[in-house]
């Protein structure tokens, strides 16, 4: 399997003589994989979110994506490169409101200059696979909570990121909202091969992943696979882990 993503040793340091956000972090991220990050308030996984994906950059240590190793670019070029090759996915929607559900959703394939017939066609077979076909021509306003976090997420992959970045996406959703999200990203990432990283408190929500990476102190307390089991199965030893992690403090 390709390695997508190499992190290795990567340091972050906000303030000298404190703890570091992020102590020597090392993994790997191997194309079509859903990973999880997880961890108590302060344990670094927004952090490492932030300099994986170039939104930060790390104190040490040496990130590499899709052979580029984004540890030094600058602005300019950390906004390109976010630009060709990242998604991503927040807490809040940052739709436009001006726009209608299409015309968000085509923002980056238009950046991108592609014919508009191109456009069209990606984003309405996206809409299809995320159940917003029948709000393409209305705007956010007119949508719930979770259309519009689908609407996102339709805008994050519809450019086929090589890594869709998800921070708390289900934050702001009711559980069945939640739900319906958390499915079609499981199933663009099997159906699609999209690679997503996804930040979550919440172990229902990380139990849609393949694997866990669980934080502590800025380095990595625990990994976990799924391999063959059940959804089920995996969430109930999420929750031992997350049992441990609270122990150990």
């Amino acid at each position: 399997m390709h390695s997508l993503l190499q992190a290795k040793s990567v340091t972050k340091l906000y303030n000298p003589g404190q703890r570091p956000a992020l102590n020597g972090i090392s993994f790997e991220v191997h194309a079509g994989e859903f990973i999880g990050i997880m961890g108590a308030s302060g344990s670094g996984k927004t952090t490492l979110l932030n300099v994986l994906s170039t939104i930060d950059m790390p104190s040490g240590g040496q990130i590499t994506i899709n052979d580029i190793d984004i540890s030094d670019l600058d602005d300019t070029r950390s906004a390109d490169f976010r630009n060709e090759h990242l998604g991503f996915i927040f807490q809040e929607y940052f739709l436009l409101d001006s726009l209608t559900v299409m015309e968000n959703i085509a923002v980056p394939l238009a950046l991108q200059g592609l014919p508009a017939a191109e456009i069209d066609h990606s984003i309405r077979a996206l809409a299809e696979r995320f159940g917003i076909s029948q709000q393409l021509g209305k705007y956010p306003s007119e949508l719930s909570g979770g259309q519009k976090q689908r609407v996102a997420a339709a805008r994050a992959i519809v450019k086929k990121p090589a890594i869709l970045f998800a921070d708390e996406p289900t934050g702001a959703l009711d559980s069945s909202s939640a739900t319906e999200l958390l499915c079609t990203l499981s199933e663009a990432n099997e159906e699609l091969g999209t690679t997503i990283m996804m930040v979550t408190h919440d172990a229902y929500a990380a139990s849609f992943a393949k694997r866990i990476l669980i934080f502590k102190d800025g380095r990595i307390f625990n990994e976990l696979n799924r391999k063959d089991r059940d959804r089920r199965s995996f969430y109930e030893t999420i929750l031992e882990q997350i049992a441990l992690l609270d122990e150990s403090r």
